[in-house]
């Protein structure tokens, strides 16, 4: 294990050992407190482009399996731990966290006192960094200067779908296909027969597999789009509603997704989840703005303003809606109990509602799968009031 160290952006380094692929990576570094879950954290979209480092200090334990991918690959551009672990134990484990690392070509670092790591983001705020190996620590920050800023790139096209792709609740495998007219006729064909109850097009920014999952499980066909796709080419599948989906990145570079995005309001019920919260709360006007080292974790409490329930909750989340920049139609319904900041909108007259966090979890408490039942309600057309 060759020596490394991961140095921010405000001169600080910290020395490690590497593990995974011997590369350097560049990117935003960020905590997450989750205690398990490792593997759908760094195959969350929502990380792309950032250094994820875990505050549990013992990661890789139970190995890495085939069920737990959240998407098709690591989507984290680095990770450092505390301890890694070579000798998983685990009856569904195929490999180890480090030859994991390795087959996507993503560097890890161990060995480095992530309690100070983490405090010093928590003081300080997330900041730019490197892993790094080859460099001098002054090396390496010189070139952390040329590279991009986190909050500069569009992230959401770089992991979003390329080829739409269906979904259907008795299928183990998508269909994917350009042809929109193909997946409609499969999508009629399967309502037609009982095997699907409704159809949802998902907006895909970042999509995680588990909310797929989630709708399957329901008894929804799942059509899967690109960011890019336009309006018509949604409309022309006939979803009874439509999702906007989780995804990493500053809402604030997607303002070529807002046109689009009022239309879908405007013609179909729909849900959005966390950087689909946000694109929906800036198609009606509201601004968003970035959080000091975000929320990311799987013990977040939050609470239901109309019901007074308090909920624990999965999150991955760097930016926050306004809610002095609310127009008088959208309504907050949850807020964050740690911070007071907004978790959840509905609009007063549209069947429209949005959260923040994760309902989907992966990793995390399973408190809020209620929330896919209450889209199921709404796609149904029991009435925004009724939910």
């Amino acid at each position: 294990m060759k020596r490394a160290f991961l140095a921010l952006e405000d001169g600080t380094v910290y020395w490690g050992r590497l593990f995974g692929a011997e590369r350097e990576a560049f990117g935003e570094v960020v905590f997450n407190t989750s205690m398990t879950g490792y593997q759908e954290i760094l195959t969350d979209p929502s990380y792309a482009g950032q250094i994820v480092t875990l505050t549990y200090p013992l990661i890789g334990n139970y190995g890495i399996n085939e069920a737990d991918f959240e998407s098709k690959r690591i989507q984290a551009a680095g990770l450092v731990v505390r301890e890694e672990c070579r000798a998983p134990s685990h009856m569904l484990s195929r490999r180890t966290l480090h030859e994991f690392l390795q087959e996507y070509e993503i560097p890890g670092l161990s060995e480095v006192d992530t309690r100070a790591l983490v405090r010093r983001l928590r003081n300080f705020g997330v900041m730019m960094g490197c892993i790094c190996f080859e460099r001098s620590p002054k090396e390496a920050l010189e070139e952390l200067e040329r590279f991009p800023r986190y909050d500069t790139m569009d992230f959401a096209q770089k992991v979003s779908s390329k080829i739409p792709a269906l979904w259907l609740p008795d299928r183990e495998r998508p269909l994917e296909a350009e042809d929109l007219e193909l997946l409609s006729f499969e999508i009629s064909k399967a309502k037609e027969e009982g095997r699907a109850r409704l159809h949802v097009a998902v907006l895909d920014c970042g999509l995680k597999h588990n909310i797929r999952r989630s709708l399957n499980r329901l008894g929804c066909a799942v059509s899967i789009l690109p960011c890019t796709a336009s309006f018509e080419e949604i409309r022309s599948l006939s979803p009874d509603g439509v999702l906007l989906s989780p995804g990493p990145g500053d809402p604030a570079l997607l303002g070529y997704l807002l046109e689009k995005i009022r239309l879908v309001l405007e013609h179909f019920p729909a849900m959005g989840i966390c950087l689909g919260h946000q694109l929906i709360a800036r198609a009606f006007g509201a601004q968003t703005f970035k959080l000091k080292f975000g929320h990311r974790g799987g013990n977040h409490p939050v609470k239901d303003l109309e019901s007074g329930r308090v909920y624990i909750t999965a999150q991955n989340h760097g930016y926050a809606v306004d809610p002095q920049t609310l127009p008088p139609d959208l309504v907050v319904t949850h807020i964050n109990l740690n911070d007071g900041t907004v978790e959840g909108l509905r609009h007063r007259k549209l069947p429209i509602f949005s959260i923040q966090y994760h309902s989907e979890a992966s990793p995390g408490p399973l408190d809020n799968m209620y929330l896919f039942e209450k889209f199921v309600k709404l796609m149904e057309g029991r009435g925004a009031q009724d939910i």
